[in-house]
């Protein structure tokens, strides 16, 4: 009792609220941007922290369980670019839509998914958020569509999801994500126009984080300045490494699009600590002391932890104590990752069509028959 009287005491001497100054936006066919001010709770920016941690942990236990041979295939993990999965979620409502490329464990936990329904996903488990049919690459949940394999497929999917939301006159936005190796892709360039024509609530967002693979943006854009590549679209290039620079250009995006003045570009400018995906070593391509630089600069994770302790919203002790549930936290979901079962041989053959009656599959060979159930 006495210990909870002392806490209580504690965290009463806190701030509610502080105000920081936030990096300014470029802006392309805008003439103002987003708020220089931004207003962070004490509450809001725990919530921030322990989602960004947890993230940046899960991330950690899944390298860990790659080279370890538990979790096979492809695995791009996001670690580095935390600020803006969170700074994009925590500004839209859970009726607007979200669809991601392949490095998408972020935005599915940001999106409501269970550190262990991920993990399981990875590991191939009955548990995955996809019943482990999906992995690295594709996890979905309500109002999240994945995860998508190939470069830039997931742009004309968001415009369609856009179109949708118009079409039911429903007030929703649909944010859409690609990176900077997927930005020259054509038919990127063919859904800006579709885009634009149809006044669709659609903000396309490339979080450029510098490397397309192992190839440095300068050398695969003749033009890196990405929020200017829908041309007719508006843009904003945003400090994607800090969660209240990516909060305030999403709300300022959101307004716009809800407000019938159709699609608006974000370019958010981050970075990856991992390769580009586990077969890279990540340091081919760029340096170790690049790598080192950022983390001690501009690390997202750090700049809002030195915010929260210098402005009186939390305490150093109060932050460790969220770092230590959050390993308990990724430890007990890599347990259940590890031992969940595989899905039985038989669901190779389920969730082909919704809402339609049972039908057979051919399995492995002729003789062996699957149905088909939803």
């Amino acid at each position: 009792a006495s210990r909870v009287m002392v806490a209580s005491r504690n965290y009463a001497d806190f701030a509610n609220e502080a105000t920081f100054e936030i990096k300014k936006c470029d802006l392309h066919r805008l003439e103002e941007g987003p708020s220089t001010t931004a207003v962070l709770t004490r509450e809001e920016g725990l919530h921030y922290y322990k989602t960004m941690q947890t993230i940046r942990r899960m991330e950690l236990k899944s390298d860990q369980l790659y080279k370890q041979k538990i979790i096979r295939g492809f695995c791009h993990l996001y670690d580095g670019q935390e600020a803006c999965c969170v700074g994009l979620e925590v500004a839209i409502k859970p009726t607007d839509h979200v669809i991601t490329a392949y490095r998408a464990h972020g935005f599915t936990y940001a999106r409501g998914v269970p550190v262990r329904a991920i993990l399981a996903e990875l590991t191939g488990r009955k548990g995955g958020c996809a019943k482990g049919k999906g992995g690295s690459m594709h996890m979905y949940t309500k109002n999240f569509y994945g995860g998508n394999g190939i470069v830039g497929a997931q742009v004309p999917l968001g415009a369609g999801i856009a179109l949708a939301c118009k079409y039911f006159g429903k007030n929703e936005v649909c944010l859409t994500l690609y990176g900077d190796g997927a930005a020259n892709q054509g038919q990127i360039f063919e859904t800006f126009n579709m885009a634009a024509l149809w006044k669709l609530p659609c903000i396309f967002i490339c979080e450029n984080n510098r490397y397309g693979m192992g190839t440095s943006v300068e050398r695969a854009a003749a033009s890196t300045d990405y929020y200017k590549r829908g041309d007719f679209i508006p843009g904003l290039r945003v400090d994607g490494m800090d969660v209240l620079c990516v909060r305030e250009a999403t709300k300022f995006a959101t307004e716009y699009c809800r407000a019938g003045k159709g699609p608006i570009l974000m370019e958010l400018q981050t970075y990856r600590y991992h390769g580009h995906s586990m077969s890279d070593p990540g340091i081919s391509y760029r340096t170790r002391e690049e790598i080192q630089e950022v983390r001690s600069k501009s690390d997202p994770i750090t700049l809002l932890k030195d915010r929260m302790i210098n402005h009186n919203l939390a305490s150093i002790e109060e932050l460790k104590e969220i770092d230590v549930a959050v390993r308990k936290e990724i430890e007990e979901a890599a347990q259940f990752a590890t031992t969940d079962p595989e899905p039985p041989l038989e669901e190779l053959g389920h969730h082909i069509y919704f809402n339609e009656p049972p039908f057979e599959v051919r399995g492995p060979n002729q003789w062996i028959k699957y149905k088909s159930v939803n």
